[in-house]
């Protein structure tokens, strides 16, 4: 993993810790929620850059005046930090030497707790929150559209060390090889803080940003050059732009 953006993400994580502890509540308090529904995608340093990771959907529920339980659903596309794309010879780019994607689906059970309301129709809600939970890992082929030289047209075939890169054309199709995935249960925990926006209750938008951290039982290959991996950190950004609370 490159240190630079998980590095920028740290500083962004400690500042904003720090920064809740100089808050003060506005006397305009809005009223306590007991449900909130938000989705949004996930931007993550698992690529080695932050770059797009998935989806993300939270539902949450009072359990006491400014403490929430959160139940959470992700689905992303962990990359290896060494993956880089290279242009083909028909214009489009392919990853040398990947041979697999993993996708991770995560389910977490976590708290939250509300630090700093925000006041009717204005400011910023902040949580802090920490959650853990199951992983499933989806294991699956990188195809590629390679043609060997013979004057055959360019075929899908799953990426394998040793094809000439001059005869990738690029990527195969978007899932492909999903058919041909093996599973790999894991866990996961992270810990962060949130930050709620929106000019109206039921208008929720926001970002979270946190650590994660994930291990599998089982070696996991993603490039055929790299080291095989059980253990995948990472620094996380989640924007939540759409949403409701009751």
């Amino acid at each position: 993993m490159k240190a630079q953006p998980l590095n920028t993400l740290l500083l962004l994580l400690f500042f904003s810790l720090a920064g809740i502890s100089s808050l003060q509540a506005q006397d305009d308090e809005e009223e306590e929620y007991t449900r909130e529904f938000v989705g949004g995608v996930n931007l993550n340093t698992n690529g080695g850059i932050v770059g797009l990771g998935g989806l993300t959907f939270k539902y949450s529920t009072l359990l006491r005046p400014g403490l929430y339980r959160s139940l959470t659903f992700e689905a992303v596309n962990v990359k290896h930090a060494k993956e880089t794309r290279y242009p083909s010879f028909s214009g489009g780019t392919f990853i040398l030497g990947k041979v697999n994607y993993l996708y991770s689906l995560r389910f977490s059970l976590g708290l939250e707790k509300i630090v700093f309301k925000r006041g009717v129709q204005q400011g910023v809600q902040v949580n802090v929150l920490a959650s853990a939970g199951p992983s499933i890992g989806i294991i699956s082929p990188y195809y590629v559209e390679y043609a060997d030289g013979s004057g055959n047209y360019a075929n899908s075939i799953p990426y394998r060390p040793g094809l000439n890169p001059s005869g990738i054309y690029g990527p195969g199709r978007p899932l492909q090889g999903i058919g041909e995935s093996k599973i790999s249960p894991g866990l996961h925990v992270r810990t962060g803080v949130g930050f709620e926006f929106g000019t109206f209750e039921s208008n929720i938008s926001g970002l979270e940003l946190g650590l994660l951290l994930e291990a599998f039982p089982k070696r996991i290959q993603i490039l055929s050059e790299a080291d095989t991996q059980w253990f995948f950190p990472s620094a996380y950004l989640t924007f939540f732009f759409f949403g409701s609370r009751s």
